[in-house]
């Protein structure tokens, strides 16, 4: 795609007036959206434009929105943000466990919406090259492994840097706790949240240090957690 091309959505929803919604909330911020009402037309259409980022609902018609994602991701690391009226943790943290980068519930705040587009759309751009991630006054320079808070080093453990790291590579994108048990401690942990909640709040204690009113570890209730991105530096 063109540089000076708006970048594509790819919607993925059978009801017609959240599709209505959508089309004039993106082409009002400068994205170029393409609509698909059922599973079977959003893969055909996800493999003829090659879109930026796809908002997918999981009640399709057809095809269930998990099994769209499934079989998308056999051949695409495009972003997906799940758009749903389910309100269940499981369907999220299934959904996210199978690949896709984030989820909005319904009904929606355009604002939330729209900024969780942006983020998968970096996602989606992004220099493969070591980042230095700046939020505030945190930085975290992962070619050099070095953290520091308002000029401050942090020192961390080599599990808390390795839990850190791991957030900062997805920052904005939530992450599961199965998916973040898996990465830093193996897969016969995945069970062991315990690990998980002591080594949150330990790095949430470091990484406040002198300045408490921040917290850069957001916990998504039943689901896991994200690292919230303020700013990207030098990527």
């Amino acid at each position: 795609m063109n540089s000076s091309e708006p970048p594509v959505v790819l919607v993925v929803d059978d009801e017609p007036q959240i599709q209505r919604l959508l089309k004039l909330t993106l082409e009002s911020n400068g994205l170029r959206p393409i609509l698909a009402s059922g599973g079977q037309e959003a893969l055909v259409l996800a493999a003829q434009h090659r879109p930026s980022v796809i908002l997918l609902d999981l009640g399709l018609p057809d095809l269930p929105g998990r099994e769209v994602l499934r079989r998308l991701r056999e051949w695409s690391p495009v972003p997906v943000v799940i758009l749903t009226a389910q309100d269940s943790e499981t369907e999220k943290v299934a959904a996210l466990d199978e690949g896709a980068d984030d989820y909005v519930t319904k009904p929606f705040n355009t604002g939330e919406l729209l900024a969780r587009l942006r983020v998968a759309l970096r996602h989606a751009s992004r220099d493969p090259a070591p980042p230095v991630f700046q939020s505030g006054g945190l930085v975290v320079d992962l070619a050099t492994r070095r953290v520091t808070n308002q000029g401050r080093e942090v020192l961390l453990t080599a599990t808390e840097y390795s839990l850190l790291r791991l957030l900062v590579r997805h920052a904005g994108k939530v992450l599961t706790h199965r998916m973040i048990l898996r990465e830093i401690w193996g897969p016969a942990s995945e069970d062991q949240s315990h690990y998980l909640r002591v080594y949150v709040a330990r790095l949430r204690t470091k990484l406040s240090g002198e300045d408490s009113g921040n917290d850069w570890i957001r916990t998504e209730p039943g689901v896991g957690y994200r690292l919230v991105e303020a700013s990207r530096v030098k990527e």
